[in-house]
């Protein structure tokens, strides 16, 4: 029948009866004909118990020793669920992540894997064994065979790693929700749950819900076309499938660092329009976007930077076809959003820009690895290549740069990244990769066949809400408006292991001293914030830019969606939400399934739930997350 592989996170093993549950799941699933490799978590709350117990050692414990001692708590649950299905007569065998095979970089704390040794998985599988393994954790390649851990989330990377190795049928994540919901149910009880969302709407949803699945997790589905399922430990539903583009046969070796970037896109039928200098107040985006959309323009990229004082940019990018009808809708509505106590003619001005072209680098191997947006943009300025806009999201860096220079840009990024011209990623518009119903019983779990991508088509534009509060914002006034500053800015970043997530470029240029300067404003997780504003400040004059401002107390929520492509009315429908709680915008960023706004963070879970609300995602059953 079928090869699966299953998950099972700390709660659904925290207690010797839940163990036991988990086994009566397993020997159904065995005995309706499937083969079972098992990975699991330590049992509930034990890794925070051993970390609280190395903090009373030592305020700053070794990361090797950490290791050797996280490792501990999955080795535990491996043996007595391995005890629990030999009680039920069922042959079981548990495995730590180096007997197993799992070989990962010398990376302390947070390894990724390289490759998984699969022959004695193989041999045991066909001896008719369940295979219990300790995710999280693995061996390195140096022959040390020191124990690594693959950092937070790691036992969904292993489980989908193994079933990437194994080309097993599918991999199934239990955990403590139904599946994935439109937004996390601690903050919207009446969270909807999806039958199926694409691998690349779920990466750009990484912090969607209850943080069922790890984006690592979903990068190597998508990248193997691994079919996935995120189900609950404590119910037969079918759960949500996460689906994904065919694979185009990449290798096994180096799985999780093969390569970051898998496309180089261009699009030259672009135009850029700008308002400068609106008021920076709740309402503005809402009514310039609504009115676009009204028109039905169709918006690309939508841009709103950061600056001093109380007006902000709004710039978007549009078809060569709609300019006219863009910039008539801009010039119409500015007088509108200029301040009517004091009305300044350089407020609200409208600014409109032909041949340009859009560049971009996509790829699910970006997530979390600071040096790739700053190998774009160094790539760029050695071509002699000028960055008018920047826009960002999890698995796409898009550039902005004249249309004139468009083929120098995409020829340099395809030699820096290694793609073949023409080369499709593995996230590409495809054949989506669905269960094989030939492989299921009626008894089998995994028999609730689901129409996943039956509905697809029909999805609404919206499939969820995200929100992050664990981020913070730097802006750097003044930065030279020249070939490699970029670069420099966040090649010093990917330098100090900072990963940057939104980055927006401001359209206003002021000339000081001779020089064309813009600000810049980027976002970081909070707890690299001030090292990152110390880092920059040191080095700020030498580099000739001016004044580096923090501020921690930020939120970003974002919809995310593939259905919204196309639709004028959806970032419209966002900002009016928005608008109507008196929720000022003060940064937006855009991809093609994707935008997200920066807000104050004590208005950030009342951002969410308007959102939410606005784009009637809610259903019918509260959702209620086990303690």
């Amino acid at each position: 029948m079928a090869l699966i592989v299953q998950k099972y996170g700390g709660t659904s093993v925290g207690s010797v009866e839940r163990i036991q549950a988990v086994a009566q799941r397993i020997y159904k699933t065995v005995k309706t004909g499937n083969s079972i490799v098992v990975v699991v978590s330590a049992m509930g709350k034990t890794t925070d118990g051993l970390v609280k117990l190395a903090t009373e050692i030592s305020p700053n414990p070794n990361r090797r020793e950490m290791d050797m001692l996280l490792s501990t708590g999955e080795q535990v649950t491996i043996a007595l669920l391995s005890m629990a299905l030999q009680e039920l007569g069922q042959p079981a065998i548990s495995m730590t992540g180096a007997q197993v095979g799992i070989v990962t970089e010398a990376e302390y704390s947070r390894a990724r894997i390289l490759h998984i040794e699969t022959t004695r998985l193989n041999r045991h599988i066909n001896e008719g064994k369940v295979v219990v393994v300790a995710g999280f954790q693995g061996i390195s390649s140096a022959g040390e065979m020191e124990i690594t851990t693959l950092g937070r989330g790691g036992s969904d990377t292993s489980a989908v790693a193994i079933a990437a190795a194994l080309k097993a049928n599918f991999c199934e994540i239990y955990t403590d929700v139904p599946g994935i919901l439109t937004t996390d149910p601690r903050l919207v009880a009446e969270a909807q749950l999806m039958d199926a969302i694409t691998c690349d709407e779920m990466l750009e949803l990484a912090s969607l819900g209850a943080k069922v699945l790890h984006p690592r997790a979903v990068e190597i589905a998508r990248n193997y076309g691994v079919p996935l399922v995120v189900r609950s430990s404590w119910t037969d539903q079918p759960g949500t499938w996460v689906t994904s583009a065919k694979p185009q046969g990449r290798s096994l070796i180096n799985l999780e660092i093969a390569r970051p970037v898998d496309a180089v896109e261009f699009d030259t039928d672009q135009a850029k329009v700008a308002l400068l200098r609106v008021p920076d107040k709740p309402g503005v985006a809402a009514r310039l976007f609504g009115e676009i959309s009204r028109q039905k323009v169709d918006v690309d990229l939508i841009i709103q930077s950061v600056h001093e004082g109380n007006s902000n940019d709004i710039a978007f990018t549009v078809t060569m076809p709609i300019l006219k009808r863009a910039e008539a809708v801009a010039t119409a509505i500015a007088p509108a959003l200029r301040s009517q106590s004091n009305p300044n003619l350089d407020e609200a001005e409208v600014m409109v820009e032909h041949n340009i072209a859009k560049v971009s680098i996509a790829g699910a191997g970006m997530i979390g690895r600071p040096g790739v947006a700053a190998k774009m943009f160094a790539t760029l300025a050695e071509a002699g290549v000028n960055i008018q806009m920047i826009s960002t999201s999890e698995v796409k860096v898009s550039c902005v740069v004249d249309a004139n220079q468009c083929d120098r840009a995409v020829n340099a990024l395809r030699t820096a990244f290694e793609i073949e011209a023409g080369e499709q990623g593995a996230g590409s518009r495809g054949e989506f990769l669905t269960p094989n119903s030939s492989l299921l019983t009626s008894h089998s779990p995994l028999s609730t066949q689901h129409s996943a991508l039956s509905t697809q088509h029909s999805a609404p534009p919206v499939r969820g809400v995200a929100l992050d509060l664990n981020q913070a914002r730097l802006a750097i006034r003044q930065l030279p408006d020249r070939p490699g500053m970029a670069a420099k800015l966040f090649g010093l970043l990917a330098q100090h292991n900072i990963s940057v997530d939104m980055i927006i470029q401001s359209q206003r240029c002021r000339v000081i001293d001779g020089v064309p300067r813009r600000d810049i404003a980027f976002t970081v997780s909070r707890i690299d914030g001030e090292n990152a504003k110390k880092m920059l400040t040191e080095v700020a004059a030498e580099l000739g830019w001016g004044e580096v401002v923090l501020d921690s107390a930020i939120a970003k929520v974002s919809i995310v969606g593939a259905g919204m492509v196309g639709q004028p009315g959806i970032a419209a429908k966002m900002f009016e939400a928005l608008a109507q709680q008196q929720i000022n915008i003060q940064m937006i960023a855009t991809s093609e399934i994707k935008i997200s706004c920066v807000v104050a963070q004590e208005q950030g879970v009342k951002a969410l739930q308007a959102i939410h609300a606005a784009f009637e995602l809610a259903g019918s059953e509260k959702f209620v997350v086990p303690a």
